[in-house]
């Protein structure tokens, strides 16, 4: 069996949706199975084992050339003489039916009522229910199981593998990482000011920590205020610039990664490494939590079919929660 799965974007997104691959295989181990990606974003999927080919589309680089839609629909097409038995949109936006359904006839994606943009069921020819404010993974999980006659369970997912892979990292990495140290990772930043925790608070906890403490960042901003906390503690430091490969390298390697409701926070789940993620303006329920995988939520209500993105109640968080949780996580290992 040939499978497509469309899953174009975000990080933590398409992070939450590749658990459901080693399931798939356990399946039908003899599928082969197809990712269709926006190129900035496949660097995540790649040197997993359960992937035959990674699609790439630059969707994201039609709002500055719109001329270029027509470049990528012929490339979908090509993709799609690989002539697939299935594709499923994981995704639920028009944009990503409208790519599924040029990839195949026979195309699987979310009913009306349990996506935001309600028209993209129009496009598919199996529609499955699941309600747009139930577990996040849960989703994934059912719409890239259901289409195919079976289901992942919760019991499966608090049990599997590791799915996140690396290799050739920068070898300037490694002194990030001296011997015997145990390493904590924080990720700063996210795609709303409000999901962010406060830079002071990170420092607070670095120095209660007091173990090698290191930062990632993924633009100028996020770097200068990395930067500056690392200037208030004397066990902080900012990792270089680095792409996805590196990324997964170094949250391999860490003890502990304490991080915003973001991409590279849920990375640490996926490669079955202790986390705690914080949250604001976003539900709990994006995550599976653990006994190494922990959350720590802000006060505030959050309706999960509409955030606000106003919410800045995650300054609130008393960072002593963080460091409790943090301090049982590393006596465990």
């Amino acid at each position: 069996m040939r499978i497509a799965i469309v899953k174009l974007s975000a990080l933590g997104d398409i992070v939450h949706a590749m658990v459901a691959l080693q399931f798939i295989k356990q399946h039908y181990p003899d599928s082969e199975i197809d990712w269709l990606v926006e190129n900035r974003f496949a660097g995540i999927l790649q040197y997993n084992q359960d992937i035959t080919n990674i699609l790439t589309i630059n969707l994201k680089g039609l709002k500055t050339n719109k001329f270029g839609i027509f470049q990528e629909i012929k490339k979908i097409r090509r993709y799609a003489k690989n002539n697939y038995d299935l594709v499923i949109d994981a995704q639920g936006l028009i944009k990503s039916a409208i790519a599924a359904s040029l990839l195949g006839k026979r195309v699987a994606g979310f009913d009306k009522h349990s996506i935001r943009e309600k028209a993209a069921a129009w496009f598919y020819s199996e529609k499955i229910a699941c309600g747009y404010d139930e577990n996040t993974i849960d989703r994934n999980a059912r719409i890239l199981s259901q289409p195919l006659g079976f289901n992942i369970t919760s019991n499966n997912i608090f049990a599997k593998k590791s799915f996140l892979y690396s290799a050739h990292a920068k070898s300037g990495l490694d002194a990030f990482f001296p011997q015997n140290a145990v390493t904590v990772v924080f990720v700063i930043g996210s795609t709303w000011a409000s999901r962010n925790y406060p830079a002071e608070k990170f420092v607070n906890i670095a120095k209660a920590l007091q173990e090698n403490c290191l930062i990632s960042w993924g633009s100028r901003e996020e770097r200068s205020k990395a930067e500056w906390m690392a200037k208030q503690c004397g066990n902080i430091r900012v990792l270089p610039s680095m792409d996805l490969n590196d990324l997964k390298s170094v949250i391999a390697r860490a003890n502990l990664v304490i991080g915003n409701d973001t991409g590279p926070t849920h990375m640490a789940w996926a490669m079955n490494k202790p986390s705690i993620t914080i949250f604001g303006p976003t539900p709990v329920s994006r995550i599976y939590q653990t006994e190494i995988n922990k959350a720590v939520k802000s006060h505030s209500t959050v309706n999960p079919y509409k955030l606000n993105k106003e919410d800045y109640s995650i300054k609130d968080i008393d960072e002593h929660e963080i460091i409790y949780q943090a301090k049982f996580l590393l006596t465990k290992q």
